[in-house]
């Protein structure tokens, strides 16, 4: 979940408004209540749909772990990528104002038309050749798949080696070795196409509207006022509260009524923060005003030129489906080569980016600029690391409560595995304050920590999540699944772990910049997040679990793959957590007294 960062600090001229003259709201400008209300709606859209969409991708679509996770990944990536040029174009040309409404408009539209999924992917298997067909039916309250044979339901039972009996009753029917069943799915290509063309125009409308809100309230507060700081957090708040009830509403809905049910309440919320900005009743004048320049209005073109990037990431979207797995013993070269047009592009510029960028600060800035920004680069390394790991949320972890977590809370009810995802944006609001007044604490005695030390603290706990996870698991029964409040510890950890490091990350970024490109170090920042986005797509798909028709065939072995791939990442990034706490004082050092 996010939480609040610091602005850029230039600060916008708004000499024409006397904020103090203004009617407050709780002792703040009175703007600030309908853009806390507009953020808390588009999040709401976003994270409902986010809730549910790695689970779409399985259950209706029947994807493949590996092509769903995949996919979520490249999605994400991107949603982290376009706000780089959606902030610029409505810096030069739109104003913040308009970019959030064409935001807005294409983001509820991209929600509205994932409500047009088509009826379910028809699940089969292949074996030795010919294909069966496979019906999902419930027994004893849990899905089980059974292969169609001349009419003869076998259930398709998984053994811990890999291999398949087809059970007929409780009779081996067949025996089938490791890869000797393939699972896959009849889709319609025109609903996948549907469901691309969605996530094309979520992806470019979210880069219109997420950093231009946030401008917006910057906007609101005179140069030199100390309440800029306190609205953001009250203004982030929205963001948390949108999550919390979306991630318990859309689920709930998908789950009770159907699928195109949770994502049009996500629609109907983008909807809702699209109108608090068109019909503001004057409220908003003066705010988000594009800029004063000579020439044709060229917010015409911009719409149509962002129109036409919607099939552009739509080719993106279906080159990453198709991407062939890496060739077994071909190394680094046929790992780069084995990667999506997305993931080339991603990863080519984020590592030119970084040596260059450090090339650059040695020839036109003296030492300390140098190690300032040398300080910077290293953080945006780390800053991959974590994300990666904690944005397993929307992909593995997601499956993992499906498949191997007992989602009955206290045996009274059951939650959705769609719904745990609210565990994040609860304990962000109930924790937030918590260590607001720590650090405050510590600051008043000299002993907060320095920020390379929050960032180890931060990876050090996104590890200690995941083992966490790993030690309730060991303490399954027959069931093969982990107590609800063991996923809940680990959101609650890893809440902590966000807390250490998204507040400290933007603000760091741009006070160690030098002056001259500091915006290019802000898109270095968030194109450092869309990579790790990306790479937990990756991560993911190691964590991928065989399915038949979208359900596992073998709860034990799914538990097994999730655990080995959890204790794995858990430590490592323990580990490097250790190595950045070591190497703390010399970053501290040259930070030279940045804090």
């Amino acid at each position: 979940m996010e939480t609040p960062t610091e602005a850029s600090p230039v600060e916008p001229d708004i000499s024409h408004i006397n904020p103090a003259d203004e009617k407050t709201w709780f002792g703040h400008p009175r703007q600030l209540a309908r853009l806390f209300t507009t953020e808390m709606w588009e999040r709401f859209g976003f994270y409902g749909m986010r809730a549910l969409l790695t689970l779409y991708l399985t259950k209706h679509f029947v994807f493949g772990d590996r092509e769903a996770t995949g996919l979520y990944g490249g999605y994400t990536a991107l949603v982290y990528l376009t706000p780089l040029i959606g902030g610029y174009l409505a810096d030069q040309y739109l104003g913040f104002k308009r970019a959030v409404k064409f935001g807005a408009i294409l983001m509820s539209c991209g929600y509205f038309v994932l409500c047009f999924g088509g009826p379910a992917a028809k699940p089969y298997a292949t074996i030795e050749g010919q294909r069966y067909e496979v019906q999902i039916e419930t027994v004893a309250g849990e899905e089980t798949q059974f292969l169609v044979d001349h009419g003869k339901l076998l259930r398709i039972k998984g053994n811990e080696d890999g291999s398949i009996a087809l059970m007929d009753g409780a009779t081996v029917a067949r025996s089938l070795p490791k890869g000797g069943l393939v699972p896959g799915g009849e889709r319609n290509p025109f609903y996948v196409m549907i469901l691309l063309t969605a996530l094309s125009m979520i992806s470019v409308g979210n880069g219109f509207f997420k950093p231009n809100i946030s401008t917006m309230v910057g906007e609101l507060y005179a140069v030199g006022d100390r309440r800029r700081d306190t609205g953001f957090t009250i203004f982030y708040m929205g963001i948390n509260l949108g999550s919390f009830f979306s991630q318990l509403l859309c689920p709930l809905l998908a789950d009770t009524v159907g699928w195109w049910a949770g994502f049009g309440l996500a629609a109907i919320g983008m909807a809702f923060s699209w109108s608090l900005i068109q019909f503001d009743g004057g409220k908003l004048k003066g705010y988000g005003d594009p800029p004063v320049r000579d020439g044709p209005n060229r917010a015409i073109p911009i719409y149509i030129g962002a129109l036409c990037v919607v099939p552009i990431f739509y080719f993106l979207y279906v080159n990453l489906m198709n991407a062939e797995p890496q060739v077994p013993g071909s190394g680094i070269i046929g790992y780069i080569a084995s990667l999506s047009l997305m993931g080339k592009m991603l990863f080519g510029t984020f590592i030119i980016a970084v040596p260059a960028i450090l090339i650059w600060s040695a020839r036109v800035g003296d030492k300390r600029e140098f190690q300032m920004m040398l300080a910077a680069m290293v953080m945006i390394v780390f800053n991959v690391v974590f994300w990666t790991l904690f944005e397993q949320a929307g992909s593995s972890l997601t499956l993992f409560a499906d498949r191997n977590t007992d989602l009955y809370v206290f045996g009274l009810f059951r939650i959705s595995a769609g719904q745990t995802q609210f565990f994040n944006a609860a304990f962000i609001i109930i924790c937030a304050p918590i260590m607001s007044l720590l650090w405050n604490a510590l600051a008043r005695r000299n002993l907060e920590p320095s920020v390379p030390v929050k960032f180890a603290v931060a990876l050090i706990l996104v590890g200690a999540g995941f083992l966490f996870l790993v030690w309730g698991a060991s303490m399954v029964g027959p069931t093969f699944k982990v107590a609800i409040w063991w996923l809940a510890g680990l959101y609650l950890i890893h809440s902590v772990a966000e807390l250490c490091i998204s507040p400290v990350g933007l603000s760091m970024v741009t006070k160690l910049s030098i002056v001259r490109i500091v915006g290019m170090m802000m898109g270095l920042w968030f194109l450092s997040i869309s990579v790790a986005q990306y790479v937990a797509g990756i991560v993911a798909q190691v964590a991928s679990v065989e399915t038949v028709g979208g359900q596992v065939t073998n709860l034990q072995v799914s538990l097994n793959t999730y655990t080995n791939v959890f204790w794995t990442i858990g430590w490592a990034s323990a580990l490097i957590g250790v190595v950045l706490l070591a190497l703390s004082p010399l970053i501290r050092k040259w930070m030279h007294g940045v804090q």
